[in-house]
């Protein structure tokens, strides 16, 4: 069953460590996703995600236009992160584990997000929402995402290890939500 991605109520955030000390977010403000839920059987259902790469923002003009430059992102030659989910595995209840396919700056590499499904309901609309929260890990160098400095006590300006948050809700894709669209 196809379903959209309500972008009013959806965010895709991340965290790295800075300075070996402390921690930045962030967060995208321009995505797409493809969506096919199952909701009788989670584990059958799909997705696939573009993020505008020029889209991040941490609160900081100067370190995002540092992020969108070739030291990181290259949003110029590199417009879109991607996801394509492959396997969803049940872990019981309401939890599951997606593996797919995250592409950055033309590389891809798998990722594996723990989801935790937190229902459906009618809105008051007629269609169906429904909610999740996923998180993940990755490592930033895998893709390409290398610009560091040393710092003199040891450790580095920015860590490897980047943490995903995504709290999404979907909306049922009906024949008059599609009209109306």
């Amino acid at each position: 069953m196809s379903w959209k991605v309500d972008g009013a109520h959806t965010s895709i955030e991340f965290a790295v460590r800075h300075m070996m000390v402390s921690t930045v977010r962030g967060h995208f403000n321009e995505f797409t996703a493809e969506v096919d839920l199952d909701p009788e059987d989670q584990t059958r259902s799909w997705v696939t995600a573009e993020i505008k790469t020029a889209s991040l923002d941490t609160r900081e003009e100067a370190r995002d236009a540092h992020l969108r430059s070739a030291d990181f992102f290259d949003v110029d030659k590199f417009p879109l992160i991607t996801f394509k989910s492959g396997k969803v595995e049940s872990k019981g209840g309401d939890n599951f584990l997606v593996e797919g396919d995250l592409t950055i700056k033309d590389v891809t590499r798998p990722l594996v997000l723990d989801v935790e499904f937190l229902g459906m309901e009618k809105s008051p609309y007629g269609f169906r929402v429904a909610g999740f929260e996923a998180t993940g890990k990755l490592s930033r160098e895998e893709f390409g995402l290398t610009w560091n400095v040393a710092l003199e006590a040891g450790g580095f300006i920015v860590g490897d290890e980047i943490k995903l948050r995504i709290d999404g809700e979907v909306d049922e894709v009906t024949a008059e939500v599609a009209a109306a669209a």
